[in-house]
């Protein structure tokens, strides 16, 4: 009987090794598919964006001037020929082209979103000279995606997080919604993102005013934001959120876009900041005659609010408002969050703290604490 079991024993012997053998040669051929593919689709990227640069090229030599006639129609069809090459987040950035054109200053706003297109597909082609993290912004941006599991396989950061933020963007069927993040100790911002049907409820999450004890995981990047949560911890009871001076912004983003130069939105929380029709005043700076420009039309909104400086963060560069009165460090508001009426009421001429995100044309709004603590969402 021994002997039998032995002999079944050593028939069976060769037959799992074959099958392990077989196992083995099937994770090969799979790993070997999968790097067949990431050459194809590196090959078919490479040359939608050499055809980019091209195209680019181009449309600068022709002129923009018949741009709001003729461009919608040729970035649509451009922005298909992106998504068949597989590069689907420049797709995107030329599927918002069309928002520039409702602005007065619309060739200039072309003008630059051409120059950061041109960027990025030079970057992409130029890839191996990049720093590792500006490589892999370079990648994330053209649409190279970052799995949710190597993400959070990745190092955490462990902070008590103020929920500064909210904003909800409907895109095609999908709403989009950004929830901004600052960590009490890191001074860190992060953002979290979440997707969902157009109708159906998004993602939860707790409600700005709240601060969170938690550890995020953070994609990667030359100016990492985008976070996932990996841990909860809990609820945390800290009050408004520390905030940063209005005459630090420009430097914080310059630093910023030096890093990632296609950045377009970043969160920012300002302390001391006196609310204005068509913009956010440093309250240290106030004086009897207001933030806001002097005199009797102080409050007044202006036909033509004051532009972004060459910083691009709205400050001139000789510390005045542009007109020789030197006035308190001023951001300039985005032109859609149009006259802020509710943030007004709300600071009464009196400094807050805001929570707003910076944007290329200005600051967007999101969130006001008054004098005695208490959370508005705007």
């Amino acid at each position: 009987m021994t002997r039998g079991r032995s002999r079944d024993q050593a028939i069976e012997a060769p037959s799992a090794r074959t099958g392990a053998g077989d196992s083995a040669g099937e994770a090969a051929g799979r790993a070997a598919v999968r790097r067949g593919q990431a050459e194809q689709r590196e090959g078919r990227v490479a040359a939608g964006l050499s055809e980019l640069e091209r195209w680019l090229a181009d449309q600068i030599g022709q002129g923009i001037a018949q741009a709001r006639q003729t461009g919608p129609a040729g970035w649509d069809d451009l922005a298909r020929r992106l998504v068949d090459a597989q590069a689907p987040g420049v797709a995107g950035i030329v599927t918002r082209l069309p928002r520039v054109l409702g602005a007065e200053d619309w060739p200039g706003l072309l003008l630059g979103e051409y120059a950061l297109l041109h960027l990025l597909a030079v970057a992409h082609r130029r890839a191996d000279a990049l720093p590792g993290p500006l490589r892999q912004t370079v990648r994330t941006r053209v649409g190279f995606p970052v799995t949710r599991e190597s993400v959070l396989a990745g190092p955490v950061v462990r902070d008590h997080w103020d929920i500064v933020g909210c904003r909800d963007e409907e895109q095609e069927r999908l709403v989009a919604r950004r929830v901004w993040l600052a960590g009490r100790a890191t001074g860190r911002p992060a953002m979290v993102l979440s997707f969902s049907p157009v109708g159906q409820p998004p993602e939860s999450f707790p409600p700005p005013g709240t601060t969170i004890d938690a550890d995020l995981a953070f994609y990667p990047g030359a100016s990492p934001l985008r976070a996932l949560v990996a841990v909860r911890h809990g609820d945390v009871e800290a009050g408004p959120p520390p905030g940063t001076e209005i005459s630090r912004v420009p430097a914080l983003i310059a630093e910023v876009l030096a890093a990632d130069p296609w950045t377009d939105s970043w969160p920012l929380v300002l302390a001391g900041v006196v609310p204005c029709p068509d913009g956010l005043a440093d309250g240290a700076g106030v004086d009897s005659e207001g933030p806001c420009g002097a005199g009797p039309d102080a409050g007044v909104v202006s036909e033509e609010p004051d532009r972004a400086g060459a910083d691009g963060a709205g400050i001139d560069s000789d510390g005045t408002g542009g007109a020789g009165a030197v006035l308190a460090p001023h951001l300039p508001l985005h032109p859609a969050a149009g006259v802020p009426w509710r943030l007004l009421a709300v600071s009464g001429g009196r400094p807050v703290t805001v929570a707003a995100e910076w944007t290329p044309r200005g600051l967007l709004p999101l969130t006001v604490w008054d004098e005695e603590g208490e959370v508005v969402r705007l």
